[in-house]
């Protein structure tokens, strides 16, 4: 872990990153709140360099770059870690599965609100599959390592944490289009409950498109439900739209 490189998203009051500090050869700690990224900054050691910044607006490729440059070895890992603001905590992940690749990160260690920890690694067929979990398998091996109750906090929350471990790897089959995926996939799973072959006639991005005859080129049933297709059967029907579209 010396060598190690890290991006803490929502420092806080300091508490994890004090820590990481001690355990890294670079840190770059991102943290919306002007107050609190100013406090940071007199606590934190001569490694850390505290970023008042929306995470969601950051550059990852600039920021792994100044990380590398300052620690004089190019190679060495780079890793995310944080307790994610639990409000926008969906939108940054999103954000770190698009971007980890272009940024050489490696992993990410992170506490989220249980049910989104849930959405993150649930599986088709089960009611937390979505959007979510799917956009993470296609860019990640994820699991959920450690339920943290609410005493652990102070002021103690209402909701249960999670911290997930998420290992980013190039997608094991990527999609012909990946807007037409990211598309499709955000409005088949507002009808999950539908036949495919509805669903899909309310999604499909042309009028003139044949729901039955894009299930049927997939090699989907007519019948499956959305929220019971994995990422295989998914990209399948989003290359043959994807083709359609061309």
């Amino acid at each position: 872990m010396p060598d190690e490189l890290i991006i803490e998203i929502g420092p806080g009051h300091g508490a994890l990153t004090l820590d990481l500090a001690n355990r890294a050869r670079r840190l770059t700690a991102v943290e919306l709140d002007t107050e609190l990224a100013r406090r940071l900054r007199r606590l934190v050691p001569a490694n850390v360099d505290v970023v008042q910044a929306d995470f969601l607006r950051v550059d990852l490729v600039k920021t792994a770059a100044a990380l590398r440059r300052g620690s004089n070895r190019q190679a060495a890992p780079l890793r995310v870690a944080g307790n994610l603001p639990y409000v926008v905590s969906a939108p940054i992940l999103l954000r770190l599965l698009r971007g980890a690749a272009a940024a050489g990160i490696r992993d990410a260690v992170v506490m989220l609100q249980r049910e989104v920890a849930e959405r993150v690694v649930a599986e088709s067929g089960t009611r937390a599959y979505g959007p979510l979990a799917i956009m993470t398998a296609l860019h990640a091996d994820a699991r959920r390592v450690l339920d943290v109750p609410p005493g652990a906090f102070r002021p103690v929350p209402k909701v249960q944490s999670a911290v997930v471990s998420i290992r980013f790897r190039a997608p094991i089959r990527a999609p012909a289009d990946q807007a037409v995926f990211e598309s499709l996939v955000r409005r088949l799973f507002t009808r999950r409950r539908k036949q495919l072959v509805n669903a899909l006639a309310a999604v499909a991005p042309d009028r003139e498109v044949d729901p039955l005859a894009v299930c049927r080129a997939a090699g989907l049933p007519p019948t499956r439900r959305p929220g019971t297709l994995d990422l295989s059967e998914l990209i399948d029907l989003a290359d043959v739209l994807a083709g359609i579209a061309r």
